[in-house]
This record gives C-alpha cells, structure tokens and sequence, in this order.
C-alpha cells in the first residue's frame, strides 16, 4: 500500500486532491445573539471542520455589504462587513485554522461590486471624474432603449439607466451589482491590490465568483438566441429564466480574461502554496473555458462547472461528465461537487423517498470522493441534509423572489446548521435566526450522529480518511471499464497501486461480470455497503459499491 507521505497542509500543490469544506457565514454559527452567522462562530466550529478531515476551508464573503446579495454585493473589499465581526475576528480564525492544520480559501467577487461601492459612487458622478470608466458605461440606443439585448441573471435587461450620467450602465446580476471594465488596466491594478491585502493576512486561495463574467466585448454586440438546454442547472436554468434563451457569446467568457488570469496567477506565485479555484458558468462550453483557464500552469490552478450540480444521479451521467472532463481538460485540474451555496441540496435532488435518503448521502460522498479531482463538500452536507422547503415569506434571497413560485431561490439551502437537536435555534443563535431551522434538520444535528457509528457523519469521515491515506486516492489516475450495464466502474492506478471501484447508482440489484479478468487482489471494506465477491462476478444491491486492490 502506498501510504500518503506529505500532510496536505506542507507542499505546494496541497489543493490537488484536497477535500475543501465551504462555509456560508450566515448560516453556520452565531456567537452575536443576534440571528446572524459571524466568524467567531467559525473559529468556535473549526475543531467540528477539523474532525472530518477536511483540507481546506471556504468561505463564502464576508466583506462589507449591504446584502442585498447575501454579500456578493461588496462595497469594501478589505475589511469586514459588521454583522460578521471584525478583521481582528478574522485574523483569530485564521490562526485557529492554522493550529488545526486547515487551508483557508475566501469568496473573491471581483467581476462587479455594490452600487454602494466608493468606486461606483465616483465613477456614476459624472463622465469626466478619475474612475469614469471603471464601470461598463453605454449610450442609449436612439429610442432611448438600452445598448444591446444582453440580460441580467437575475431577471429583466441587463442594464439600468442612470440619470446623472444619461448612460447606462451593466449588470450581469442585480441591478445594484455593476460590472466592472476590466478593459481598464486601472480596474485590474486595483482588484489586484485587494487579493494583496489578503494574502499578506496568510489566505492560501481563492474562490473566484464567475470568473468567466470579468470581460464584456467591447463592441457591445447583440448575443444571438438559444435553445434552452434541458440538462442547464444553476443560475441560468432554462425552465424558468429566459437567460438561459440567448447565447452568450459577448457578454461573457471573453478572450481578454486570459491575460488577466495570468496576471493573477503571477501575483499568487509571490507568495508560497497558494490555490485558485474558479467557478465557471458557460453552458455546453464550459469544459472548453475550464481548459483553457487550467492549462499552462500559468492561470488558475483548478475550476469547477455546475455538470454534477443537477438532478441526475446515474452512472451515465457521471461517467460522460468526467469523460469530457478528461478529454476536453488535458492539462488542468477539476474539483468535483455536488452541492454548494448555489443548488438545491443533493439529497433532495437525487432522492424522491425520504427513507433513502441516509443511503444516497453516503454512496454520493463515496463516488465523489473516489473521483480524480479535487472535491468541494457544502456545510451539512456530511450530515444528509435535505433541502428546506420555505414559506414566500421567509424568503430573503432576491433571485427567489423575482422568480417566485415557478423557482424557490436559494434560500432553501442557506439554512442554518443544526448542531444540537434538541437545543433552541439548533444550537445556531440564541436569536431568531435570519432564515428559519426547519424541524426536520433537527434529527440530523451534529450532536445527534456525533457517536453514531452507523450515521451519514461517520460515513462522511471513514471515507474522507481512506481518500487521503492513499496517494493513488489524491491524484491517480482514472479509468473507466467498459460495461453495458447500469453501473459506474472505474480504476485508479498511481506508482503500481490500482484500485477498482463499482458503483450501482440504481434501485435494483445488479451483477458486474468480468472482474474474474481485473486480477482482484484484496477487498476493502467501505463501511455501510455489502458487495458480494464470488467467481470473478460482482453482486451489488441496489444502492450499493465494491471496492478493491487489484494487483
């Protein structure tokens, strides 16, 4: 057995292969009282972090906002915002983070900031001061309407109208949210000097929001239409969103946005073992902007798309998800999640039975985590958490609000962690709490599964150390076996150590023949599951996997 030799925490390519836990500050714990999330209440929790065996944190923003988007509305992007603390707060996690042996990545949303931002304030004061062109800026078209067709993610044109400058001005989001012209070398230097400023108070990374959205094409053309995509998830899901009806070819994902990745990635290498990571939201050519953004070293480290953040849990599915991967991204990295801040939680949307739901939760971290790539979990995740249904008034989120009742939003996934079931609030706050703890989250609590040996928390960990005992496990390589049965099978092979994993991801029982020809040598026990190995033929129930040592 190849034994993992370097602890995550003390090499430079420690992201690779790393298991990253995203935090969303509001909703993890309160030490305030006052029903708000803050990072004193991280600090207090990051042992909890620690336990599972995680790599590396996330955090989404906490920087001064006036939360019109839960914070990815900045208006000081180096300091933070009130209700979360302080930067002494701040500095105290990250010390505590460190003494734990955990990487701390933070939210970098840079392609727009807060109409409230000084930037903003200045620049929409007239069409001469020092940061007039530090926002996408455009003149009406002669009718008075605006420049192009481009839309706004979360509903309507996206552009608004500013009477003091008689332009108008983009927005790929809210309409308090303008885009910044990072056609402005201006714009880039002083982006820059805030991820600086962070990593001078020791960040290892960033997660960078819609790191395709930074450039707009500069001849403002017209995006062309689109068929909606059936299998679109995310922000721009057809069903409910006519964004999902243009394609985007200018007002996104534009060539320029290469240079300025480098021009990152040449600022991180000033400093040691530190990590990108990028989302990217470009329909079917994500894969294509992923390689392009990871290849040559030189640009982000890894990226990750919304391709497993839908409702298909299928062998199929997952296997024609990392093949393209594979085949379209030959020289950069991926990292793997099936919930995050974004998406409706996973158990709900892989599972219709609630009484399979404990079942799903441990096979989809056992895919997950036996997957090439790094990984990324979402808080409660690792205890099985469903998605919380939310009455209209509840609802904080604007996307949901906009687009109510035919889209939820996403505050059914923002609620807060439960802690301790029996405790008022679930231990989260001694206040209300900003969204409410739904009663069925209370059986689930940490305290609740904390010593049992049988529950979704005990699974998340068992499975999280084996992946990083093994150097096979981190960065081996993958490959699929040919089947035409219902299950995904696959090996990784690093330094002679090949491992071979079968999953059934259906509900009735399969048997995978041929394994007599794979040389199995030793079965590893994954805990909860209960293959049968007999005459080369692999018996699975549904809902099942194998894994074993071929050699």
């Amino acid at each position: 057995m190849a034994e993992k030799t370097i602890d995550a925490a003390g090499y430079a390519d420690w992201w690779r292969g790393a298991v990253i836990y995203q935090i969303y500050p509001r909703s993890f714990q309160d030490t305030a009282g006052d029903g708000l999330g803050d990072l004193r209440g991280i600090t207090l929790r990051l042992p909890y972090i620690a336990s599972l065996g995680v790599d590396a944190v996330w955090l989404s923003p906490f920087f001064k906002s006036p939360m019109a988007d839960m914070g990815y509305d900045v208006t000081d992007y180096c300091d933070v915002d009130p209700i979360f603390g302080t930067l002494g707060d701040f500095d105290e996690m990250m010390v505590e983070a460190k003494r734990l042996g955990l990487k701390v990545i933070i939210d970098q949303v840079i392609s727009h900031t807060s109409d409230q931002h000084p930037w903003f304030v200045e620049s929409r004061s007239s069409r001469d001061n020092a940061k007039a062109d530090w926002y996408v800026w455009a003149e009406p078209k002669p009718d008075g309407t605006a420049p192009n067709n481009w839309l706004s993610i979360f509903g309507g044109p996206g552009w608004e109208w500013d009477g003091v400058r008689r332009q108008y001005y983009m927005h790929n989001f809210l309409i308090s949210q303008p885009d910044l012209n990072f056609h402005n070398p201006d714009v880039q230097d002083a982006v820059l000097a805030t991820v600086r400023f962070w990593l001078e108070r020791g960040v290892d990374g960033f997660r960078l929001d819609t790191v395709n959205f930074y450039f707009h094409d500069r001849e403002l053309r017209n995006n062309p239409p689109h068929e909606p995509d059936p299998d679109s998830v995310g922000l721009d899901a057809p069903e409910t969103n006519p964004y999902g009806m243009q394609n985007h070819l200018y007002d996104k994902t534009q060539p320029e946005n290469i240079g300025f990745l480098r021009r990152f990635r040449a600022l991180l290498d000033e400093y040691d073992n530190r990590t990108t990571v990028g989302e990217v939201g470009d329909g079917p050519r994500s894969l294509k902007t992923v390689a392009a953004y990871t290849s040559g070293g030189d640009k982000l480290h890894m990226c990750y798309t919304f391709d497993l953040l839908g409702p298909d849990f299928t062998a199929t599915h997952i296997r024609k998800c990392v093949t393209a991967f594979q085949k379209a991204v030959t020289d950069g990295w991926v990292c793997w999640a099936f919930s995050n801040h974004d998406v409706q939680r996973h158990i709900s949307r892989f599972v219709e039975i609630p009484e399979e739901r404990p079942r799903v939760a441990k096979l989809a971290i056992s895919v997950l985590a036996s997957l090439r790539g790094s990984i990324c979990l979402y808080q409660g995740e690792e205890l099985g958490l469903p998605e919380a249904d939310l009455a209209f008034e509840d609802l904080r989120d604007p996307y949901g609000i906009r687009f109510w009742p035919a889209f939820k939003g996403r505050d059914g996934c923002r609620t807060p962690m439960v802690w301790e079931g029996a405790a008022s609030q679930a231990a989260f706050s001694t206040a209300k709490p900003w969204l409410p703890v739904p009663p069925e989250h209370l059986p689930l609590a940490v305290d609740m599964q904390e010593h049992d040996a049988g529950s979704v928390l005990a699974h998340y960990r068992q499975t999280l150390a084996f992946r990083k005992s093994l150097d096979v496990m981190l960065d081996g390589g993958m490959t699929f076996l040919d089947t035409n049965q219902d299950v995904l099978a696959f090996t990784r092979e690093k330094d002679g150590e090949t491992l071979l994993f079968v999953f059934n991801l259906t509900r009735e029982p399969v048997v995978f023949t041929g394994a007599e020809h794979l040389n199995v040598n030793e079965l590893i026990a994954w805990p909860g599951f209960s293959p049968v190995y007999a005459d080369g033929d692999i018996h699975l129930d549904a809902l099942d996997m194998f894994c074993a040592r071929l050699g």
